[in-house]
């Protein structure tokens, strides 16, 4: 048998006792001179048997004889640093350095009558010990630890501490998290700083609806943290009853721990059993949340709230039926999707699969998600014969938010239900149109169409998609409101995106923009329905008759206005996506002044920063931005419109001659009995107003 000189059996011995002892192998290090001293050590259990002759040679701790032979100091500290320590992967300070020990054993090779096996080189893993071959998969194997909750390494001997939780703080309430809570359906304490806009928005609605009615109750269906639950009870205090319901147990821990963090009193509910369990002083805050353990479906199904926010993960359609169930009358339900891939067109097939909405990629990708969005919620809220009335509509990177109220009723669902239809979209122009109500079958759709682009181009140009909600997606008054309250609580980063809502929902641009007073906003009429303010209250307050109140605020939902979601521009142009060849396009608050000035309505739109809202067809849009571009080259940069191609030019005038050609020979046909008296001035214009 052959002998080891260099010991590197006591090295291979050694680290097989590691593993079993649960100490960390000799390959896991936390600075590169470390690894140097295992070679260099002399007593205990590293002790090396070797000769006299080769005291100056020093072997590799991690490479047997046959790779890498005993050498110099320098020539071994090289060694360590090019081959194991700079391709090593880093965990919480240590380094797991690549290993050639005989440790993991490959596939054994037969040529003829011999046996080849190969030493695989692999890592060791810190936290569960297995042996990786590759470094991607070793920091893979590394990060799937860290999204399951695994930080803690079984080698390493310092005891880690009881609580590894992160306090995080956001409007003025603090919630602790795991590590890894940016990783969905990985962790039990989800939050995304990226939605903060979202919660903000969805507290300004909350706290719309509780200045009409005190106290209502409102369920965060989702709650991960609580943050969302925490938040509207810490700010809006006496008036909302939160409740905050999560199906994981561990979600429902972290919840308590959070509302006793913020120093709130928690009422624990779980299915049959109440458990009431308080912590703080009891006149230190008197704000009780109650965290409840079910299914969301199942707590919608068995209580009544006034509002509801849904923030599954993914679509939300599947609590659309049990969320309209129970909700009361005149209260809201908000909903926050993230399936962007398939609501933004890039996974159509489940979009038809979630939604039933054939969509496509449109230059209005986004309002077309909002609008499909709504379309589901409409119908799910006619099968409860309930109605709705969009509140809001935002569809941002990350997230596509809809705040509906509910109204009971027969005849407020059958009107809901009529807004959903489909729509036709030219894919040449990308001009767009809603179907025409009515179940009679046309004979030409394409008619429907401003454009004619049918006629000159071959084959079938359209597409229906659809079904979709038609009707408005804003309401002024209550996005007013909410811009109220975001300035009333300090919610500064909110408030750009609401001022440009507000302007979206008017259709106007910022300079006609104008912000009502506080008691302007205690008188808004919201489809028809009149919504009790505090200012009212103190009014109904001094008339005669509860009962006599309750008839008029029944009377007042029964008058429905007309829709005037015909007034509002449905979709928007996005202005980079119809520019000119070869001519500069005029700045975007410009352009809004050329339509303005063209008798349409205008706006810009919070789902493109680019987008312009008109009620312009497509074909004027191209006019006048055609009419208000400069030419690219440099002596046209001159200020002012003009001014058309020479291709848009020629077929202008021969357009113009045409129609010229055509008059005068009706009116030659007219005049042929010879109506000589009749002079015409020369400065008298041919054409009349209208034409």
């Amino acid at each position: 048998m052959l002998s080891d000189p260099t010991g590197l059996s006591k090295f291979y011995a050694i680290s097989i006792d590691n593993l079993k002892t649960g100490k960390k192998h000799l390959s896991i290090q936390r600075q590169l001179a470390d690894l140097e001293k295992l070679a260099d050590l002399n007593e205990g259990e590293f002790t090396l048997a070797v000769p006299q002759n080769t005291n100056l040679h020093k072997p590799c701790p991690l490479c047997p004889e046959e790779k890498f032979k005993a050498c110099y100091g320098h020539k071994l500290h090289r060694h360590l640093q090019n081959l194991h320590w700079k391709i090593s992967v880093e965990f919480e300070g240590y380094r797991m350095c690549i290993c050639h020990l005989p440790c993991r054993i490959a596939k054994p090779n037969f040529v003829a009558d011999q046996t080849f096996s190969k030493m695989g080189a692999h890592y060791h893993c810190i936290i569960c010990s297995a042996t990786i071959t590759r470094r991607t998969d070793m920091i893979g194997h590394i990060n799937r630890h860290v999204n399951k909750g695994e930080t803690e390494s079984r080698f390493i001997t310092a005891p880690a501490p009881k609580s590894s939780c992160e306090v995080l703080k956001e409007a003025n309430t603090d919630v602790q998290v795991l590590p890894n809570y940016f990783t969905p359906q990985k962790t039990d304490s989800y939050f995304n700083p990226k939605m903060k806009l979202n919660r903000q928005l969805i507290f300004c609605a909350l706290a719309v609806l509780a200045e009409e009615r005190k106290p209502i109750e409102c369920l965060d269906a989702f709650g991960a943290t609580g943050i969302m639950g925490l938040q509207w009870a810490k700010h809006l205090r006496s008036s909302v009853k939160v409740t905050i319901n999560d199906c994981n147990e561990n979600s429902v821990t972290m919840i308590q721990e959070n509302c006793h963090l913020n120093k709130m009193k928690v009422k624990v509910n779980t299915k049959k059993e109440d458990n009431y369990e308080a912590i703080g002083d009891g006149d230190e805050s008197t704000d009780t949340i109650e965290v409840t353990k079910m299914d969301a479906n199942v707590i919608m199904h068995l209580r009544s709230f006034d509002f509801i926010h849904l923030d599954p993960f993914g679509t939300s359609v599947n609590y659309l039926d049990s969320a309209f169930r129970n909700v009361r009358n005149l209260g809201i339900v908000s909903l926050t999707s993230t399936d962007i891939s398939s609501l933004y067109a890039k996974a159509q097939h489940v979009a038809l699969r979630h939604y039933g909405c054939n969509i496509v990629r449109t230059e209005y990708y986004k309002e077309l998600a909002a609008r499909t969005v709504i379309a589901a919620v409409a119908r799910s809220a006619a099968r409860c014969n309930k109605g709705i009335e969009v509140l809001l509509a935002v569809a941002l990177e990350h997230f596509v938010l809809v705040v509906v109220r509910v109204l009971r009723g027969p005849s407020p669902a059958d009107d809901s239900a009529k807004k959903i239809r489909y729509l036709i979209h030219c894919q040449w122009c990308e001009e767009r149109i809603f179907q025409k109500e009515g179940n009679m079958v046309e004979e030409n759709p394409y008619q429907q169409l401003p454009c004619d682009c049918h006629g000159s181009m071959p084959g079938r140009t359209a597409v229906i998609l659809g079904p979709l909600w038609s009707g408005a997606l804003f309401n002024t008054g209550f996005l007013r409101r909410m811009l109220f309250e975001a300035v009333q609580y300090g919610l500064d980063e909110v408030q750009p995106l609401l001022k440009t809502v507000v302007c979206e929902a008017e259709c106007t641009t910022s300079k006609n923009f104008s912000t009502h007073s506080p008691s302007d906003e205690n008188k808004q009429e919201e489809c028809g329905v009149y919504i009790k303010t505090p200012d009212m209250l103190a009014e109904s307050d001094v008339m005669p008759g509860k009962r006599k109140n309750n008839e008029v605020m029944r009377n007042a939902t029964k008058r429905q206005k007309t829709d005037n979601s015909a007034e509002h521009p449905a979709f928007y142009y996005n202005i980079h996506r119809h520019s000119i060849k070869g001519m500069n396009m005029p700045k975007l608050n410009k352009f809004l002044n050329y339509l303005s000035e063209a008798g349409y309505r205008v706006s810009r739109t919070h789902f493109d920063p680019m987008g312009v809202r008109t009620n312009a067809p497509l074909a004027q849009f191209k006019t006048v931005l055609m009419k208000h571009s400069t030419p690219t080259y440099a002596g046209g940069q001159t200020e002012g419109p003009l001014h058309l191609t020479e291709d848009v030019q020629v077929g202008d005038q021969l357009q113009a001659a045409t129609d010229n050609k055509a008059k005068d020979d009706e009116f030659l046909e007219e005049n042929k009995s010879g109506d000589s008296g009749t002079v015409f001035a020369e400065d008298c214009p041919t054409y009349s107003a209208a034409d």
